[in-house]
Order: C-alpha cells, then structure tokens, then sequence
C-alpha cells in the first residue's frame, strides 16, 4: 500500500490547548504523524511518497468560500490585532444571536469555530493545505486502480463543516477526498468513519446528498465531543435521506459491540452500491487514549482491518485521530496491514 505524507505537517505547531479548563500542550501534536510514518516505514507497509499540490478549487466543492478565505488570513489577523498568544475564539453567536459575520479577528473566530480547543498559530494554514493536498494524492491513487492507499494526514480534518473548524480540524479531508472520487467516475462513493469522535463536519458536508453515504462509528455524543450531532436518529434529509447513519455507543465499549457496529455499516455500504470507500481513520478508540472512553485493543485495530478488506472495495484511508502517542503507529499501520491481508 503505498502512503502519502508531507513534512509541512509539521508547520502546525501549536502550543496550547484549552482542555479541563486550563492552556495545556495539544494532544494533537506533530510527533502523531512521524510516530505513524516510522511504523509505515518499519513493517514495510509500501512506499512513501509526497503529495502533488492541488490548489483550493476541490476544497470550494465542498466548504464555505468565507470560511476557507477566513482561514487563509486570521493568523495576520491575529498578528495584527497585537495578541500575543494563539487565536482562541472567545464568542459565539448561539441561540437567538444575529447570526453575521464581524469585522474583527475575535468576531470572526467565534463565527468559523465550533469549539476553543483549536488554537490557531503561524503555519496552521499552510499545514491544512498540506493535509488535504495528501488526501487528493491519495485519492488519486485509489481512483487510478490502487487497492488501497494511505494518506497520512495531518491536522486531521473530519469536525470540519462546510463553514465551520474546530475539534484539530480545518480542511475537511474525507470530503475532499469522496468529492474528488465523485468526480473521477465513481458513481457513488463511502464514506466510514471510525474514530472514536463522531464526524459531525462530514455528516454536516454530506447530510442533504444521495450519492455519497456516510456511516459514522462513535462514543455517545451525550457523553463525548462533539456533542451536538451524531445521535442514531440522524439519517439525512430530502435527497440524503437514509444516507447517513450513526451508532453512537456507551462508555467502556469493547471490541465485539463496537465490532457488530462495523459489519452493519459494512453490509449498509455495500447495500448503497458504493464505488469506492473513505476511511476516516482515527484510532483514539484504543484502549489507552487520553480523552476517549472505548477499550479496543491492538489486536482489535488488525482484526477491523481485516472486515473492511473483506468488502472488496477500493479503499482509501485518512488519518484522523488518536492520542495514546507511543501506541497510534501501531494501531494504524494494523488497520492497514489487516486490509492489505484480508
């Protein structure tokens, strides 16, 4: 399996989080991805290549032009307001506020943010842009006849909205990504998310379409973030109606409940005719990541490889999340070595 991976990764590098209340390191940090990239190269997984860039036209099929232009300028923004620390929305215009977007920087970052744990510093823009430039590699790749690739994205990007960042997440590559495989023929294309975070950025891009199905396997937005979308009853509206569909599931779940979720997804893309499947590949379902309560183990990661390798479809796989740092090269080269054995 041949994966895709940028260096400019690593000109995202943050250093706060507001987490429990307190400006803490970021989990989502650059060590995530070369910790992935060290075990790609360790087991031999395929080659390793750059990503060719694709400019912002693929991006505007599927986000808010006002959002992407935000993004391309709030860290001068910021610069020029005269703040000395990161960009952390403060506001938001929440229930019964005008819903318009201000002049100034603060104004701004509530009105694209949907949530504060996402500080925003010098490089995060071009970062973004990376990410999704390897997520169009990759896709490429899987729509020229690969089996399967791997693009080792990173910030992450399936919270993104069509006009909204937050939760690590700006450029929404899962999007992306089905949006360019729509385009290069296939007629109705997957999209699983299987990290331990729902994909409300995906499901929200995705919800009113009927040619791109969306399965979404997560903690129980009552208990976990982003907790405001992806409860069982969303399905999709007119045309994306019974395209979209969630299983929310309970602290302390383990392999073989979240497991009967995944073959019902499974058996509910290859029921939707699916060309072709997205993977969102977080792997903060791990037994041991820091702010998930889902106990997968190691194992468990090759075993899932393995079911969605058994569905027979061209496969491409995105990184999304996963926290426990020293385990999440092990966890998803696992899922991908399980795929490539199915």
């Amino acid at each position: 399996m041949i994966t895709v991976f940028s260096a400019d990764h690593e000109k995202r590098n943050v250093r706060t989080e507001l987490y429990g209340g307190v400006l803490v390191p970021p989990h989502e940090r650059a060590e995530r991805a070369r910790i992935v990239l060290d075990r790609v190269q360790e087991v031999g997984l395929g080659d390793v290549v750059a990503p060719t860039r694709h400019g912002l036209d693929p991006v505007l099929k599927v986000h808010d032009a006002g959002l992407i232009e935000f993004l391309s300028t709030v860290e001068d923004e910021w610069a020029a307001a005269g703040y000395e620390g990161e960009a952390i929305p403060t506001c938001w215009p929440a229930r019964r506020m005008v819903d318009r977007v201000p002049r100034h920087v603060d104004g701004k970052l509530g009105y694209y943010a949907m949530s504060t744990e996402t500080s925003i510093g010098p490089g995060t823009w071009e970062a973004a842009q990376a990410s999704k430039d390897v997520a169009l590699t990759a896709a490429a790749l899987v729509a020229g006849g690969e089996k399967g690739a791997f693009g080792l994205c990173r910030p992450p990007g399936h919270h993104a909205a069509y006009d909204l960042y937050g939760g690590y997440c700006f450029i929404n590559n899962a999007a992306v990504a089905a949006q360019h495989l729509r385009d290069a023929g296939a007629g109705r294309v997957a999209i699983l998310d299987v990290d331990f975070h729902h994909g409300n950025g995906t499901q929200d891009i995705f919800y009113r379409r009927g040619d791109v199905f969306f399965a979404s396997l997560h903690g129980d937005p009552a208990d976990a973030f982003p907790h405001f979308m992806g409860y069982a009853d969303e399905v999709g509206e007119g045309a994306g109606e019974g395209f979209t569909v969630n299983y929310p599931m309970p602290p302390g779940t383990a392999y073989d409940q979240w497991s009967d979720a995944l073959a019902d997804a499974l058996r509910r893309i290859r029921a939707f005719g699916a060309e072709a499947i997205v993977v969102s590949l977080g792997v903060d379902t791990f037994e041991r990541d820091p702010i998930s309560f889902f106990k997968l183990t190691s194992d468990d990661f090759r075993r899932y490889g393995g079911l969605i390798g058994q569905a027979g479809l061209p496969t491409l796989f995105l990184l999304e999340g996963g926290y426990a740092v020293a385990e999440v090269g092990i966890n998803a080269v696992n899922v991908l070595s399980g795929f490539e054995d199915a």
